[in-house]
């Protein structure tokens, strides 16, 4: 849904109600020069937008490097698999990579970063709703942070949870005989790496969310909590992502 941002109260001039009133008008600038005014509100009602665009220009940039990491760690991952060594006995080159179990927990937080990622995105359509926001410019409440709010918190707790469940998957791997130290196989290590990389990567978007369910309504301007759940969003969904293409990569190699 496009961003949609609406101006403060403060910058409109209101007529006392009446027969012949009319409504709120932009106030213009004043000063001597006379011309370009409308130039100047066009500029004005494209600031908070450009400012979003900005926004998420930087978050995508940071997120396709993110992105290219992944990647060379799945080419690393099919590239180990190729790996032979020398058989002493027999003078031939075998492979040494020796699949594991992957743990079953593994599907189901799969489904519940896939729900998360659904939470958070009506958390962000909820903070772009139209009338919702014109109301807290108004100063008619926050009916578009009230609705945002909960799914936020639905996302903290489900991403949370995905966590739980990663931590439980590497006790169940333990549990097999793939501890991560020295003696740990091609296939058992790379599925740490793997894992534990993007648990990390999503620790830091639970921190966000946390961070920003504490402090966004102290912001006073709406265009601000608009780009503070939009910025988080995007970046939860690009987990979501990474984490589909990083667990399909592990189901296929192994």
């Amino acid at each position: 849904m496009p961003a949609t941002f609406t101006h403060s109260p403060a910058e409109t001039e209101r007529k006392e109600p009446g027969i012949g009133g009319k409504p709120p008008l932009d106030r213009r600038p004043t000063g001597g020069g006379g011309g370009g005014g409308d130039d100047d509100r066009q500029h004005e009602r494209r600031g908070p937008r450009e400012l979003l665009h900005k926004i998420r220009f930087s978050v995508f940039s940071i997120l396709a490097a993110d992105m290219m990491f992944f990647a060379i760690l799945v080419a690393l991952f099919f590239a180990r698999q190729a790996g032979t060594h020398m058989d002493p006995r027999t003078h031939e080159q075998i492979g040494d990579w020796h699949p594991v179990l992957l743990p079953p927990i593994l599907f189901l937080n799969t489904a519940v970063l896939l729900l998360s990622s659904l939470t958070i995105e009506i958390a962000r359509r909820n903070i772009f709703r139209e009338i919702d926001v014109l109301e807290e410019w108004l100063g008619l409440g926050h009916p578009a942070l009230q609705r945002t709010l909960p799914w936020m918190a639905g996302t903290l707790a489900l991403g949370f949870l995905f966590l739980i469940g990663q931590w439980v998957a590497w006790l169940q791997l333990i549990a097999q005989g793939f501890a991560f130290n020295h003696a740990s196989t091609p296939a058992s290590y790379f599925f740490y790496i793997i894992t534990g990389l993007h648990a990390a990567h999503l620790i830091a978007g639970v921190i966000a969310l946390a961070i920003i369910l504490a402090i966004v309504r102290n912001f006073k301007r709406v265009e601000l909590r608009q780009i503070a759940v939009d910025a988080t969003a995007w970046y939860w969904h690009a987990m979501g992502l990474a984490w589909i293409v990083l667990f399909a990569v592990l189901v296929i190699g192994q």
